[in-house]
């Protein structure tokens, strides 16, 4: 069967690039998938740019939302190379993507296979509803090929013998009124004179059925019979309509009684189908062996970025910024952090929930507006938001690789929660982009969550703050270091009540935390004015009267130029 039915055929084309053996193992098991991709030629080129021409796309695919997408990849300067996109379709498929002449179209197109609908998995299942002994229900059964061909043949089988059936229905229906009128006709003045001298219609009917035998369908279309049809002419070509009538009759009984001349009479018709409308093939049929293989890197034009996070969860990327205050922001929202790196490096969001997401600088949109929602990139649950987010290119935060699996690295972060916890933990198992539900750092507890992360480096000093106006301060070597996620170890031990309102990791006297009281005050926490004592301890009174109310974040500077040496 597979040497004559290669594989399925599209209405929009498109080519499948499935092996040989592989579309035979669909066939036989009934389920698989169908890798299915557009087709493309390559246009004229002008001095400063070529044109490629999409002819075709995968089945189902809405062709409007295609051409949006490419539109949004060119916009967000995913892809360079690519000056434009626009659709010049009529009644054919004919997409205009314009790129730089020196870009590479067979890179160009693995990067839209990979990124747009261009490329689809067209899923196969050949799940049927098989007749039982109810004509009235079906039962669901998985067929393969052979089987589907069994059921469908017979099917036009049984189609064939119902249309017989009804032919010959309408045949002997009709062959039974023309028998009534050769009844009568040699006996046409007979009959005139009988209907002359009756009393009406039904009489005159009576009467007929009484003097030929007929019964009341034939003899009501005698008398339904028009003048003009007693005509010899037209009695002549009754009789061959008789004739014809009884004989197509006959052939209809031999069909119904031979199934092997009906089983022709299918092949037949099939045949006649397929020259009628069968056409050439239109999807074809390419192994994906020697395609350009996709590779992300490929296709990032190595530049250095910054990227902006606001506080409501707004994220966007910039070629450059010298001030923050000058960066758009949604009323009431504030930049949460700035920080620099490639375009090849990754970026990392750590939630409250203890989970951290990572993404390429380049897949950060670029824009100086206000950017877009995190969510749209990672998928957060309710109530997660970003506490942090920093630059993981090396320039930027220094060595994240451990020498050893499972020590610190002599760059790593920590972390503070809500309930007077803290933990330190490596960045580097965070390196490599995250799926959409990201990795997870930290477990915090129940009712608590991560307040925020910060880069450390050996000489951090932890300075926190509580709702009840008490703070510590402690050298973040003391927090324990955690191979794996983990709640960490006591910060500071908290009243029944009271919480941890926010923190620093600072490095220096001028690093100031700065706090909001209940009165509306503002009083700064620095190791230039408190003592740095242990961790573990319930830290020292900062406020003899009133409480906290929350810890106020100063706007970050805007990040400088990254150097080899930064």
């Amino acid at each position: 069967l597979c040497r004559y039915i290669k594989g399925p055929d599209f209405p929009t084309g498109g080519q499948i690039l499935n092996s040989q053996d592989e579309l035979k193992q669909i066939y036989k098991t009934g389920s698989g998938g169908i890798r299915l991709r557009g087709t493309w030629d390559i246009g004229p080129e002008t001095r400063s740019t070529k044109t490629m021409y999409i002819d075709s796309i995968p089945y189902t695919v809405n062709k409007a939302q295609l051409v949006e997408r490419i539109g949004e990849i060119v916009l967000q300067r995913k892809l360079p190379q690519l000056v434009d996109v626009k659709d010049l379709s009529t009644e054919d498929v004919r997409i205009a993507i314009e790129m730089k002449k020196d870009a590479d179209e067979k890179m160009i197109m693995a990067y839209l296979f990979k990124h747009t609908a261009l490329q689809i998995n067209f899923a196969v299942n050949l799940t049927c509803l098989i007749p039982t002994e109810n004509p009235e229900v079906g039962r669901p059964e998985r067929l393969d090929l052979k089987q589907i061909l069994w059921h469908f043949l017979h099917f036009r089988l049984e189609v064939v013998t119902r249309r017989l059936e009804h032919e010959l229905a309408a045949l002997k229906k009709r062959i039974h009124i023309l028998e009534g009128f050769e009844t009568v006709f040699d006996a046409l003045d007979e009959i005139i004179r009988m209907i002359r001298k009756s009393d009406g219609k039904a009489d005159a009917a009576e009467k007929i059925m009484a003097r030929f035998r007929l019964d009341a369908e034939q003899t009501d279309a005698i008398l339904e019979l028009k003048i003009y049809r007693l005509a010899r002419l037209e009695i002549l070509i009754i009789r061959q309509e008789l004739e014809e009538k009884r004989k197509r009759a006959r052939q209809i009984n031999a069909l119904l009684k031979d199934e092997d001349s009906r089983w022709k009479l299918v092949r037949t018709e099939l045949e006649e189908i397929s020259k009628k409308y069968g056409d050439k093939r239109r999807t074809a049929i390419e192994s994906d062996e020697g395609e350009q293989e996709y590779r992300a890197d490929d296709f990032i034009v190595e530049e250095d970025n910054v990227v902006i996070v606001s506080r409501d969860g707004w994220v966007k990327r910039q070629k450059e910024v010298k001030d923050l205050a000058t960066t758009r922001l949604r009323e009431g929202d504030s930049v949460l952090a700035a920080f620099a790196g490639s375009t090849r490096a990754t970026s990392v969001f750590f939630s409250n929930f203890g989970v951290a997401y990572t993404s390429r600088f380049i897949d950060v949109p670029a824009s100086t507006g206000y950017g877009e929602p995190i969510q749209k990139q990672f998928k957060l649950k309710d109530g997660e938001r970003i506490v942090g987010a920093m630059s993981l290119d090396p320039r930027a935060v220094g060595s994240v690789k451990p020498k050893k699996e499972g020590d610190p690295a002599p760059v790593h972060a920590v972390a503070v929660s809500s309930d007077g916890f803290a933990l330190r933990f490596n960045l580097d198992p965070l390196l490599e982009p995250s799926t959409r539900t990201g990795r997870r750092f930290a477990r915090p507890s129940k009712d608590a969550e991560i307040l925020g992360v910060a880069r450390y480096t050996g000489t951090e000093v932890l300075i926190a703050a509580t709702a009840e106006a008490r703070g510590i301060l402690a050298k973040a070597e003391e927090v324990n270091f955690l191979a794996g996620p983990g709640k960490g170890v006591t910060l500071i031990k908290l009243g029944k009540d009271d919480r941890v309102l926010g923190f620093i990791a600072s490095t220096s006297d001028r690093d100031l935390l700065t706090v909001e009281t209940s009165r509306g005050a503002e009083q700064t926490i620095s190791t230039a004015k408190y003592e740095v004592t242990g961790r573990g301890g319930k830290g020292r009174e900062l406020l003899q009267r009133g409480q906290f109310a929350r810890v106020l974040s100063p706007m970050p500077e805007a990040p400088p130029p990254l150097t080899a040496t930064s």
